[in-house]
């Protein structure tokens, strides 16, 4: 879709759209695990006689919602990528459900040449709100919105390092994103990276899954998480995850980096 065909985005601010029933079971929740680096070791994640479902599991079963925004033509899905996450789980995930979630536009912020879409997506056990960069959509002087949040500017109290596999997109999009430039060379070189990406929310994933050890939690007692994606991941990346001291209000600050280029930046991390 051409930019000049697009919906203007202010008219996207508090737009319904409708809602979706998903269905799991025990296959789609280990699946999941497998994709954002589980082991066959991690029994709790990949063996269904005792299955515990990593909260993260939750978010590309919202993905619907945003392209649903991009289909009804506010922005182009082709040039739109996804700027943050927030999440917040409000009762553990069973092995296998069934659930009618909600999604409606929460804010639309104008940052002169793009907007910023927020998404939130949300049932009786999780809320969720994607935050769309979409280039070309903005400029109707509406509000910018507030500042990103940024990494603590001090030395982390504690670093991991875990590398992700060369397969690790082919795998993570059977969780249900299947954007071509996670697996189409020619898609990913379209928007000037040597060859296909890795998910943004499997990056994320990855980082949740592992910040539960290093705090000594467990990967499903995660209840809240946010991070902004600010750099692509090739699959087969070294991730180098820092954490900070937690905040007074119990928020555990974080960040992943490849190399020299930080992936996620201004995360928070909460476990109960």
């Amino acid at each position: 879709m051409e930019t000049a065909t697009l919906i203007p985005a202010v008219e996207a601010i508090g737009l319904d759209l409708g809602s979706r029933v998903i269905e799991y079971d025990e296959r789609d929740a280990i699946l999941y695990a497998l994709a954002v680096g589980a082991h066959a070791t991690d029994l709790e994640l990949v063996f269904e006689r005792d299955l515990r479902v990593l909260p993260s599991f939750a978010l590309p079963q919202g993905l619907w919602a945003s392209d649903l925004l991009g289909d009804r033509g506010f922005f182009s899905r082709a040039t739109a990528v996804h700027g943050s996450q927030r999440f917040e789980l409000l009762g553990e995930l069973p092995p296998q459900g069934r659930f009618e979630q909600q999604a409606r536009v929460t804010a639309v912020w104008d940052k002169g040449s793009a907007a910023i879409f927020e998404i939130e997506v949300s049932c009786e056990l999780f809320r969720a709100t994607y935050a769309l960069f979409a280039p070309g959509c903005g400029g109707f002087g509406g509000d910018r919105g507030p500042a990103a949040r940024r990494s603590p500017q001090i030395a982390p109290s504690g670093t991991l390092r875990v590398a992700t596999s060369p397969d690790q997109a082919a795998l993570y999009r059977l969780t249900g994103d299947r954007h071509l430039i996670h697996i189409d060379p020619e898609a990913a070189r379209v928007i000037g990276a040597p060859r296909p990406i890795l998910h943004g929310l499997c990056t994320l994933g990855f980082a949740a899954r592992e910040l539960a050890g290093l705090l000594n939690r467990k990967p499903w007692e995660l209840s809240a998480l946010e991070a902004r994606f600010t750099a692509a991941v090739l699959p087969g990346d070294l991730l180098e995850i820092d954490v900070w001291p937690a905040e007074p209000d119990g928020a555990v600050p974080f960040a992943v980096s490849v190399g020299d280029s930080v992936v996620l930046d201004g995360g928070q991390v909460r476990f109960r």
